[in-house]
């Protein structure tokens, strides 16, 4: 075969050997580098994150981040937990690295005590023995007394009972037991309800479990006298109130026969006897040896603790007329309630 003089020449001078009519595939390649190379300047490099976590040695991730966009949401899902892990973590070694000096400074509510840290951990199941057990917070005031936000009037009785197992004057029991409840003081508590006036509260609350109604019906005394005192533009107003121990009416004329209680009579006999008085409100009957003057003094004591001046005096007796020679005669009392 014979070559012209236009054929490429190596830039050497060394002439190449024939390819015997096959194309040399060396252009085709070099085009094809080329183009690679700018397609990979035109494209955007990927981005690599590297994001550490909490997890333990044996814990060993999965799953490879291919997109910035993922390991950001990873990121701000983990922030927050390992976060507060730490948190947890730092809180933990300050308490239980929390020390309290022997004599303890306290301020009550304004109200300032010192005492010895073994009195305040005199038994172990208290509000006071928890506080100061190194495992809580307590914040101070501005002289590094420890802050117990409530009333600290009574609180040198509960001092008093840690030390020596001292109990309260009769006058100071009920708000005491008010406040070995919020310590949770177990044997303080114990001591308390079985002394006066505590124990006789009881009993009273016993009696006064016979008349459901009795809270009702206390709260309706006072409804009606408010009402009326300001109707009026009085002082005071007076209610009509009838307080009955037995069922059975009292008549001159009874026969022996219901001259009881727990005398059995039948539906229709009973209905006989029905009535209700014309007052404001009527209290009974009850089955109990505690007798009409003492719901009086249980109406009037209790109107006294919720701030409520009570008088009250018998004015008669009720008159309706039931059935033969009987006759309703429930007492009736006047209260005159007082509002300043």
């Amino acid at each position: 075969m014979q070559h012209n003089g236009t054929d490429d020449q190596p830039p050497n001078g060394e002439r190449q050997p024939p390819a015997f009519g096959i194309p040399s595939p060396l252009p085709a390649a070099a085009s094809r580098v080329r183009r690679f190379a700018q397609d990979r300047r035109a494209l955007p490099l990927p981005r690599v994150m590297v994001v550490f976590s909490t997890a333990s040695d044996g814990e060993k991730s999965s799953d490879a981040m291919s997109s910035s966009e993922e390991a950001g949401d990873v990121r701000k899902a983990a922030a927050p937990a390992a976060n507060l892990n730490l948190g947890k973590a730092l809180r933990a070694t300050l308490n239980a690295s929390q020390e309290f000096p022997e004599v303890i400074p306290l301020n009550v509510g304004g109200t300032y005590f010192t005492t010895r840290l073994s009195t305040l951990r005199r038994y172990e199941d208290t509000m006071l023995a928890a506080m100061f057990s190194g495992r809580h917070y307590i914040p101070r005031d501005a002289e590094g007394r420890f802050f117990i936000d409530r009333d600290g009037a009574y609180f040198g009785d509960i001092l008093n009972f840690l030390r020596e197992g001292e109990l309260p004057h009769r006058d100071r029991v009920r708000a005491v037991h008010r406040e070995a409840h919020y310590y949770a003081i177990g044997p303080l508590l114990n001591s308390l309800e079985d002394s006066q006036p505590l124990t006789g509260e009881k009993v009273r609350q016993a009696f006064l479990d016979l008349l459901p109604y009795y809270k009702d019906n206390l709260e309706r005394i006072m409804e009606i006298a408010k009402l009326r005192a300001m109707q009026r533009k009085a002082r005071f107003a007076k209610l009509k109130i009838c307080v009955y121990k037995e069922e059975m009416p009292i008549t001159p004329y009874e026969r022996p026969l219901f001259n009881s209680l727990r005398f059995e009579r039948t539906e229709s006999e009973a209905k006989l006897f029905e009535h209700h008085c014309e007052v404001d409100v009527s209290f009974g009957p009850w089955e109990a040896v505690a007798d009409v003057y003492d719901l009086l003094h249980c109406i009037v004591s209790d109107l006294a603790e919720r701030g409520i001046s009570a008088e009250q005096q018998c004015i008669g007796v009720c008159d309706k007329h039931l059935i033969n020679h009987y006759y309703c005669k429930r007492p009736i009392y006047e209260f005159k309630i007082t509002w300043w």
